[in-house]
């Protein structure tokens, strides 16, 4: 019996785009820069000397090929290495409130609802551009909402942890139609020095519009059968800004600031904990793993999901059953397999069985089991 539907989902995708081969191309003019200027420093061994990146062993190591990003000329300059997107007055909604409405628009259109018909908004993503007020809760007043509104963040888990909010909300009674909205600008926190990591992260907005099913005409969304969440701590990955920054003035600027990972941890420790969380989440609903037709999966490294299918699955992932995007859009943290998601469902018949299933820092997972209505 379902307790919620996923009746539609809206993307923006920010216009700009860099492929490998742009980005290798700044990045290593960097590197020469960096290199010349450090070059006596170098010599006597006080600093390291920087390596060239390649399109070749971005794409090997993580299957991406491009990235849609808010701001493409502050990436690609050598003396820059970051976006440049200037702060908003108070008087104007912000950056991420602006991709919100984008998405959502679009996401109510296919509900065939209005923005009026909402009564709560979660934004749910791993970077906010503030801490108060709430994003959400400017969302809602730029599209009319009445109800409720809140931030959350469980960083690449966001979307997946925002949909078991919703579903929660719905059957507490607290709401019949929740938004959840997912603005990641990744491309701010991440260090485009770095060869190890400047390549993972583009910019994306998705939006999930979950309604309790009286609402929904039959045949159309998803149904939600079951969710599942878990948390294990780590410091695998990490970003350490945040306001205390300012009380210790020795920190400011330092790389930890910025998103910062042990990738080779993380996918030896990640990669069988969403594997069995799967495993167990189908059990639990009576659901064979041979029933699943599609897994959309947390879009951050090829290699990591075709694995996760793998043991998932039995055997190798066949076309289609779990859709990869990160090649177009790279990793967009909490985004990700919400795009997969919106881009991969058309095909499927009523009945068939989905799961949707995020993971990242914390470690934190999320699963959202459906099926096609």
């Amino acid at each position: 019996m379902s307790s919620a539907v996923i009746s539609a989902t809206g993307l923006f995708s920010p216009p700009s785009v860099i492929d490998n081969d742009e980005l290798v191309e700044a990045f290593n003019a960097y590197v020469e820069r960096h290199n010349e200027r450090n070059a006596a420093a170098i010599e006597r061994g006080e600093v390291e000397a920087l390596q060239p990146s390649s399109s070749a062993f971005i794409e090997k190591a993580s299957g991406i090929k491009r990235r849609h990003v808010m701001d493409k000329q502050g990436i690609l300059d050598p003396e820059r290495m970051k976006p440049s997107i200037p702060q908003r007055p108070n008087s104007n909604y912000g950056i991420q409130c602006e991709m919100a409405v984008k998405a959502t628009n679009q996401a109510l259109e296919r509900a065939g609802i209005r923005a009026q018909d909402l009564d709560a908004v979660v934004v749910a993503c791993s970077n906010l551009e503030r801490p108060y007020p709430a994003v959400a809760v400017e969302v809602q007043d730029a599209l009319g909402v009445e109800g409720f509104a809140y931030d959350m963040n469980v960083a690449c888990s966001s979307a997946t942890f925002g949909i078991q909010n919703a579903v929660d909300a719905i059957n507490n009674g607290h709401a019949r139609t929740v938004l959840v909205v997912n603005p990641e600008i990744c491309s701010a926190h991440l260090n485009f020095c770095d060869r190890d990591s400047h390549f993972i992260f583009g910019d994306a907005c998705t939006a999930i519009i979950v309604q309790h099913p009286d609402d929904v005409p039959a045949g159309r969304g998803f149904d939600v059968l079951g969710t599942r969440l878990k948390t294990r701590f780590s410091n695998n990955i990490r970003n350490n800004f945040g306001f205390l920054n300012r009380a210790d003035e020795s920190g400011m600027g330092q790389a930890d600031k910025l998103f910062v990972q042990e990738g080779r941890k993380v996918f030896k420790e990640v990669s069988p904990l969403v594997a069995e969380l799967i495993g167990e989440h189908l059990g639990a609903l009576g659901l064979g793993t041979d029933q699943l037709r599609r897994m959309w999966l947390h879009q951050a490294n090829l290699n990591m999901n075709e694995l996760i299918a793998k043991r998932v699955l039995g055997r190798d992932a066949e076309v289609g059953e779990a859709p990869v995007i990160l090649d177009e859009y790279a990793n967009t943290s909490s985004a990700g397999s919400i795009i997969a998601f919106d881009q991969y469902q058309a095909d499927l018949n009523s009945g068939d069985y989905g799961i949707i299933c995020s993971f990242g820092a914390g470690y934190s997972i999320g699963n959202v089991v459906v099926r096609k209505r």
